[in-house]
């Protein structure tokens, strides 16, 4: 009997997700380490596994992701994104519920370059009169 899994990516600032969802019994992988292992904040576990409580999903499903670049923050969205596209391959009527959560929008924010002549991409070195 074949496995069928649904493949998406989601990106956020530098990281990008690789997320594969296939029927199962809820085992969430990440980096072949469980979700709450990898994640170690509570509140980036809750973002990154929201899509699943949209679908009504929890636990019926095995995800596995491949997280690369950036940090846990915006690993946890890039997954965030990912399992989304994944769960709307797996089934198009959840598109209005995951739409209307905001969790099918990637978030085009990026980190902005820092100038020369400045310490940081905004602040500047303090003037001086004399």
């Amino acid at each position: 009997m074949e496995r069928v899994s649904y493949s998406a990516t989601g990106r956020r600032k530098a990281a990008a997700a690789r997320v594969e969802v296939t029927k199962g019994t809820g085992k969430f992988l990440v980096n072949n380490k469980d979700l709450t292992a990898y994640l170690t904040r509570e509140s980036l576990v809750n973002h990154a596994s929201e899509p699943l409580d949209v679908a009504e999903l929890k636990g019926t499903v095995d995800v596995t992701c491949r997280a690369r670049g950036g940090g846990i923050m915006g690993q946890s969205g890039a997954i965030r994104l990912g399992l989304a596209r994944a769960l709307l391959q797996m089934n198009p009527d959840l598109r209005s519920p995951l739409r209307r959560e905001g969790m099918l929008t990637r978030d085009p924010r990026e980190v902005e370059r820092k100038k020369y002549g400045q310490p940081k991409a905004r602040k500047r070195f303090q003037y001086s009169k004399r």
